[in-house]
């Protein structure tokens, strides 16, 4: 077969139905397989990787993202593809750090209230900015009774203080982490009553294990996301060096 593969050996190797590393080549999250004469698809090693690759970050970001990202990697010059896959690493690094900031926000709760200062209230806009999420969503969780706000002014501005934006952290991370509305504020409200802050520790510690499940995903894609992007780089020197016009004798 001289490196080609048939789309069932492709399948059997990367744990893929036949129709799914099809509809993975029609989606251009691999590069189209060539056609033998009786027109069955060949594909490279490269290929197998690319489909390994995609896998990979499925997990670890979810399919949508996954296949977003693969189709930009054989579109994108060397820096930007690279730059996108760390972004991917960042991010994760961001959920945990949001994780964490959450887990803090529990532990205080559970601790003696501490005593707002007047530099320790943020606007609707600050904690919004601080946890990556809309003033909008902000709303809509108040309206839900996820989280609480002092209204302040004659404009009835909402603000929020330590404990406020403690509990919006951990309404950030739960929702991130896949909670429905319901099931928060089911968390929420036993974290208002007497011992409440076991089972929102346990969700936190849930989804500080899937972030670490998900980085070591994106970490094993790596090597194959290196093949990609090696793969896209050496095709454009050559496209380069072809179409390059000859020196004069």
């Amino acid at each position: 077969m001289n490196g080609r593969r048939r789309t069932s050996d492709v399948a059997r190797a990367t744990g893929y139905s036949v129709q799914q590393v099809r509809d993975l080549e029609r989606l251009g999250v691999i590069p189209p397989a060539s056609r033998s004469s009786n027109g069955y698809r060949r594909y490279r090693p490269l290929h197998l990787q690319a489909v390994r690759a995609y896998r990979g970050l499925a997990t670890a970001v979810g399919p949508v993202i996954a296949r977003r990202t693969m189709v930009e990697l054989w579109r994108s010059p060397r820096d930007v593809a690279v730059a996108s896959l760390t972004e991917l690493h960042v991010g994760l690094a961001e959920d945990r750090r949001q994780t964490l900031q959450a887990l803090d926000a529990l532990y205080e709760i559970g601790a003696e209230p501490a005593a707002t200062r007047a530099g320790d209230v943020l606007s609707i806009t600050e904690l919004a900015d601080a946890l990556g999420v809309r003033t909008s969503t902000l709303r809509h969780w108040e309206s839900e009774g996820l989280v609480t706000a002092q209204r302040v002014g004659s404009l009835r501005v909402r603000t929020y203080d330590v404990g406020q934006v403690g509990a919006a952290r951990i309404v950030a991370a739960l929702r991130a982490a896949g909670y429905g509305v319901p099931e928060v504020a089911t968390v929420m409200a036993a974290l208002r009553g007497a011992g409440g802050t076991a089972q929102a520790e346990t969700a936190l510690r849930e989804r500080l294990d899937t972030i670490a499940t998900r980085s070591l995903a994106l970490l094993r894609a790596g090597t194959d996301l290196v093949a990609v992007v090696d793969s896209v780089e050496l095709e454009r020197s050559r496209t380069t060096r072809a179409t390059r016009p000859s020196a004069p004798g």
